[in-house]
Formats: structure tokens, sequence, C-alpha cells
């Protein structure tokens, strides 16, 4: 039962990739499938000798990408709140935010997925320690924004898992 699992999970992986491939080039011609079914045939060979540390888990991905969308839906009414308003409302705001030192990897997916939401850009990482340096366009909203950026590094975390280390050095 165990080898039928991780085949399946293998075609599901290449079905996968060679879709990610066809939507690069923009269509799905029998080129674009062949090209990028045999692609994704190497990847996975060479990557063969992984072990279970490097599976995507799927649910944690999903809940990931969903919380960057509400996050990217709300912030981009407040920022246009802001700017239909006449008054000046920001208070702007550098915070640092800790997070777990997960890799290369995640420091990428988070600092695109914070730098995304319209009111929020990330300054300034320190991959040794796992500070990022965020700003803000409402001060006020620190708090809730060091929360919201620590949950989107567990989810991160849980669903890319790395062999880099979870904690602190």
């Amino acid at each position: 039962m165990r080898r039928y699992a991780g085949t399946q999970r293998r075609v599901v992986t290449t079905a996968g990739l060679t879709l990610v491939w066809c939507g690069l080039w923009g269509s799905v011609s029998v080129a674009n499938v062949l090209s990028g079914l045999i692609l994704s045939i190497v990847v996975l060979a060479v990557d063969r000798g992984a072990t279970s540390r490097h599976v995507i888990r799927f649910r944690p991905l999903l809940r990931f990408a969903w919380l960057v969308l509400i996050d990217l839906a709300r912030s981009t009414i407040d920022v246009a709140v802001e700017i239909a308003t006449p008054n000046d409302g920001t208070e702007e705001a550098i915070v640092a935010v800790d997070l777990p030192v997960t890799g290369s990897e995640h420091m990428l997916l988070l600092s695109a997925s914070i730098t995304l939401s319209p009111g929020t850009a990330v300054v300034d990482v320190d991959r040794r320690t796992g500070r990022y340096y965020i700003h803000l366009l409402h001060g006020s909203k620190s708090e809730s924004t060091v929360a919201h950026a620590r949950k989107l590094a567990e989810l991160a975390c849980k669903a890319l898992p790395t062999s880099s280390p979870m904690g602190r050095p």
C-alpha cells in the first residue's frame, strides 16, 4: 500500500509539473506536454534520493495560499480607502519580526508574500537570525502584522519542509 501511495504521488507531481511547464509556455500543445513530461521525469529522477522531509504538504500549502489571498484582498481595500479619503491617516512604521531560520527558500517565499500585499514591504532580512524588517503603511497594525507573518512562516515550514533548522541557531 505504501509503494502505491509513492507511485501515485509521483504521478500527481509529474502531472503538476507538466501543467506548470505548459502554463509557463502559455499553451497546451503536444510539444509542450511532451517536453514538460520529459523535464518532470528528469527532475523527479534526479531528486529520487530525497527523503520524506522534502515532500510538499498540500493542505498547509493551500492554507498558506488562502491566507495570502485574503491578506491581499483586505490590504488592497485598506489602501484604496486610504487613497480615497481626503485626510492622511497613514502612520508609517518599520517593525522587526523574528521568524524561524528556515533556509533561503522560505525567506524568498515569505518576503514575496508579505511584500505582495499593498501597504507592507519587506525592506531587509537577516538570514543568520531570521529577522525580517517590514515597512507598514499603518503602524497601528504592527501587532497583527507580526502575528500574520509568524502564521505565514509556520504554514510555509509545514507545507515545504527543508533540511534547515526550524529554530534559532
